[in-house]
């Protein structure tokens, strides 16, 4: 079994941010398939196996295997006060040299959306990336007619950036998308080049 190198927990207010594990699968099979109508427009189609149990262990190899090389940083949302499963948050792409920049994703379950949640968590691996991973640059896109996504982008201080076209494939279709992104106040502008 593969075990990775360093474990990641982010705290938050109400939440922990934790990777993935393997005993998490009926949890998460169970808010994916409540939630498959409130998700399925704003994310790429579902492989075949995407609810399965091996589909879901590939996940949880995949996470462990991008945490330990420092390629992203997949957690889940965990509410401390019963340990409910509420979504996920992906910090991907993670990108060094002088771009020190990563792409974030995120969703939620039906049950949990518009309660704050995802607000604390994007807050919460932000400050992470900035403080611990040392980026400078978070960027997130999503659907121009996703307004609920844009405004909890917008409070969670990213700003509007432009329109990527044919940007990813959502729901089964090319979609262009809006790009905003959150930057490392103390690095806007600067670099320690001489």
């Amino acid at each position: 079994m593969f075990i990775p190198r360093r474990k990641i927990r982010i705290e938050t207010e109400r939440l922990t941010l934790r990777q993935p594990m393997l005993n998490d699968f009926r949890n998460w099979s169970g808010l994916r398939r409540q939630s498959e109508e409130f998700l399925t427009p704003w994310e790429p189609v579902w492989s075949g196996d995407h609810l399965s149990r091996k589909g879901f262990a590939n996940r949880v190899y995949w996470a462990q295997r991008s945490i330990s090389n420092g390629a992203a940083v997949p957690l889940f949302l965990i509410r401390r006060e019963d340990e409910q499963l509420l979504g996920a948050i992906t910090l991907d792409t993670i990108r060094r040299g002088p771009a020190q920049a990563g792409s974030l994703g995120y969703w939620i379950g039906l049950p949990h959306a518009r309660q704050g949640y995802m607000r604390e968590a994007i807050e919460g691996m932000v400050h992470y990336a900035f403080e611990r991973l040392d980026l400078s640059r978070v960027e997130a896109a999503c659907l121009p007619e996703n307004t609920a996504s844009r405004a909890l982008l917008e409070k969670c201080g990213f700003k509007y950036e432009g329109v990527a076209q044919s940007y990813l494939q959502i729901n089964g279709r090319w979609r262009t998308h809006v790009l905003y992104a959150a930057l490392r106040m103390d690095r806007r502008g600067r670099t320690d080049a001489g």
